[in-house]
C-alpha cells in the first residue's frame, strides 16, 4: 500500500497514523477496525464475487465501504499494518463447530512481530477480542470480548479458547492471501457451510454491539441486556445505513442469489463474517 491508500484506510476506521508500528497502536488500530469495518457475509447472499486480492479487498471496504468476513477482513487489515511498518504474517486456521474443527483454510488470522514477541490479531471473527493477544502467552488473557487462552496442541499448532471454549486450532506456518482461495470458495458456496447457511452483518460499538441478521435487528449494551426486534422490508435496507454505513440497492435474503462463480476465481478471471464467525 503507497501512503495514500494507507491514509483513505485510516480515514476509513477513523484512526490516526501511529508515530510508530508499536504495540499501543496496534491495539488502537484493531480497536477502531472492529468498530467501524462490519463482519458480514452479504456478498455471499448477493451474487458478489469475492476476490482475494489486496486491490479489490481495499476497493470494498475502503472504497466502497463494506464489511466482509475473515478473508476480506484480515487480508486487508494485513495491508493496512504492512504498510505502517508492521511486521505482519498470514495464519490459516480451522474453526472449532458443532461438529469439530472445520476444513483448512477455514479461518484467516493474523501474526504480527515486534520487538516484544508476536501478538494474534484477528479483526474478523466476528465476536472476538477487542484487543490483540499475546501470540505466546500460555496465560488466561483477560479482554472486554471474554477470557482468552491460548494452548499448543501435541502436533505443534495453537488452540485460541475463549471463556474456556475453543474458538479455532491456529497453524504457525506463514501463507499467502492466494493460499486461502479455496477455503473461501467453500464457505460462500458449500451448502454445509455457516456463511451459505445464514446472513449476519455486525459490528462492535462503543456500548455493545449491533447486528442485523436477515430481518432481525439486536442492539446489545454494556450491560448486555438485548433489544431485538424484526424488521418489515421497508426498514431492513434503512437499517443497513444507519447502524453499518452500508447502502445496498436490494434486500440480501439467504439462499436466495447464488455465487456468480462454482469454482475459485483464476487471475485471468478477477476484475481489474452476536455474529459468529
Amino acid at each position: 500500500m503507497d501512503a495514500a491508500a494507507t491514509d483513505a484506510y485510516l480515514r476509513r476506521i477513523g484512526a490516526a497514523r501511529p508515530a510508530s508500528p508499536d504495540a499501543e497502536g496496534l491495539r488502537t488500530l484493531h480497536l477502531r477496525h472492529l468498530r467501524s469495518v462490519p463482519f458480514e457475509n452479504l456478498s455471499v447472499h448477493l451474487g458478489e464475487e469475492i476476490v482475494l486480492a489486496e486491490q479489490p479487498l481495499l476497493d470494498k471496504i475502503v472504497g466502497a465501504r463494506r464489511g466482509g468476513f475473515c478473508y476480506e477482513l484480515n487480508g486487508a487489515f494485513a495491508a493496512l499494518l504492512g504498510g505502517l511498518g508492521y511486521t505482519v504474517e498470514l495464519l490459516s486456521a480451522r474453526v472449532f463447530g458443532p461438529r469439530g474443527w472445520g476444513i483448512p483454510y477455514d479461518h484467516l488470522a493474523l501474526r504480527v512481530d515486534m520487538p516484544g514477541g508476536p501478538w494474534l490479531v484477528d479483526v474478523g471473527f466476528g465476536k472476538h477480542s477487542h484487543y490483540p493477544l499475546r501470540l505466546d502467552g500460555r496465560a488466561d488473557q483477560p479482554d472486554p470480548g471474554g477470557v482468552f487462552r491460548i494452548e499448543e496442541t501435541p502436533e505443534g499448532d495453537l488452540d485460541v479458547l475463549r471463556d474456556g471454549a475453543p474458538q479455532y486450532r491456529l497453524e504457525q506456518r506463514p501463507r499467502a492471501l492466494a493460499d486461502f482461495e479455496v477455503g473461501c470458495w467453500w464457505n460462500r458456496t458449500s451448502p454445509a457451510s455457516h456463511f451459505t447457511q445464514s446472513l449476519v452483518c455486525s459490528r462492535l460499538t462503543e456500548t455493545g454491539r449491533v447486528t442485523l441478521s436477515g430481518p432481525t435487528l439486536v442492539i446489545t449494551g454494556a450491560d448486555g441486556a438485548r433489544d431485538e426486534r424484526e424488521l418489515a422490508d421497508p426498514e431492513i435496507l434503512p437499517a443497513y445505513r444507519t447502524h453499518f454505513g452500508i447502502t445496498l440497492d436490494r434486500i440480501p435474503r439467504p439462499g436466495q442469489t447464488p455465487s456468480r462463480s462454482d469454482r475459485p476465481a483464476t487471475d485471468d478471471q478477477r476484475p481489474a463474517e452476536a455474529a459468529g464467525r
